[in-house]
C-alpha cells in the first residue's frame, strides 16, 4: 500500500510539473495603427422581412473604404458607404434618405504569426461611441486553421465607454494565422445620411477623449 502511495504521489507531483511547462506565454496587444492595417468586407442581404440573409461575398478592402480611419492612435469607425446608386446596394436605388440594401461586416485587423501557441489578450478603451443600434461593433480574437477553412474565436460586444478586453488561448501551430482588430457590423448607408447612425472611436489602452471630442458630445445633447 505504501508503495501505491509514493507512486500516486510521483505521478500527480510529475503532472503538476508538466502541466507547469506546457502553460502558455502570455501576449498582449492593443489598438495600433501599426499593426491594423489589413481590411476585409463581408456583405450579405438583410435579414427577414426584408431579405433572406443570404451572404453575397466577401473579400479585402482598403480600410478607408470599410469605413475606418486612424488620427494618430485613434480608429474611428463608423457605417459603410457605397457609391453606387443601384437597387442591389439601396431599396429602391440610392440617394439621399435611401434605405441599405446590404448588412455590411466591415472588419480591421492585424495578423500576427508570432502570436501562434500564446495566451492573447486584446485590450483598448472606447473612446466615444454615438452608433445607433443599426449598427454594432465586436472586437474579437481569430485563429484561423492553415487555410482559413475553420477558426476559434472569443469576441466582446463593444459599446459603453470605457476599457475592454478579450483572450484567447491561440494552438501551437506555425501554419495557423491568429488575426485581433474590430467589426463594424450593420446596413450600408448612402453618404449624406451616415450622421444621424453616428460613429465609434476607439484607442489603446488608456485612451482618453479629446477636447474637440468632448465638445461634440456635448454639443449632441441639445440637438
Amino acid at each position: 500500500m505504501k508503495k501505491l502511495a509514493i507512486a500516486a504521489t510521483f505521478a500527480l507531483l510529475m503532472g503538476c510539473v508538466l502541466g507547469a511547462g506546457t502553460a502558455l506565454a502570455q501576449a498582449n496587444v492593443t489598438v495600433d495603427p501599426a499593426a491594423l492595417t489589413l481590411g476585409y468586407m463581408n456583405v450579405s442581404n438583410l435579414p427577414a422581412p426584408d431579405g433572406d440573409g443570404a451572404f453575397q461575398f466577401g473579400g479585402a478592402w482598403g480600410l478607408p473604404d470599410l469605413t475606418a480611419v486612424f488620427t494618430g492612435p485613434i480608429v474611428t469607425l463608423g457605417p459603410n458607404t457605397i457609391g453606387d446608386a443601384d437597387p442591389y446596394w439601396y431599396i429602391g436605388g440610392g440617394g439621399p434618405g435611401a434605405a441599405g440594401n446590404k448588412i455590411m461586416e466591415a472588419n480591421v485587423y492585424a495578423e500576427d504569426a508570432s502570436l501562434n501557441g500564446q495566451n492573447v489578450t486584446f485590450s483598448g478603451t472606447v473612446v466615444d461611441n454615438s452608433l445607433t443600434s443599426a449598427h454594432t461593433v465586436i472586437a474579437f480574437i481569430k485563429d484561423f486553421a492553415p487555410d482559413y477553412s475553420s477558426f476559434e474565436t472569443n469576441t466582446v460586444v463593444l459599446s459603453a465607454e470605457g476599457a475592454f478586453s478579450v483572450s484567447l488561448a491561440t494552438i501551437n501551430d506555425p501554419a495557423r494565422h491568429v488575426q485581433y482588430g474590430f467589426q463594424m457590423v450593420g446596413v450600408n448607408v448612402w453618404v449624406t445620411d451616415v450622421g444621424p447612425f453616428g460613429t465609434m472611436t476607439i484607442g489603446p489602452d488608456g485612451a482618453v477623449a479629446t477636447e474637440t471630442q468632448s465638445w461634440g458630445n456635448i454639443k449632441s445633447l441639445f440637438r
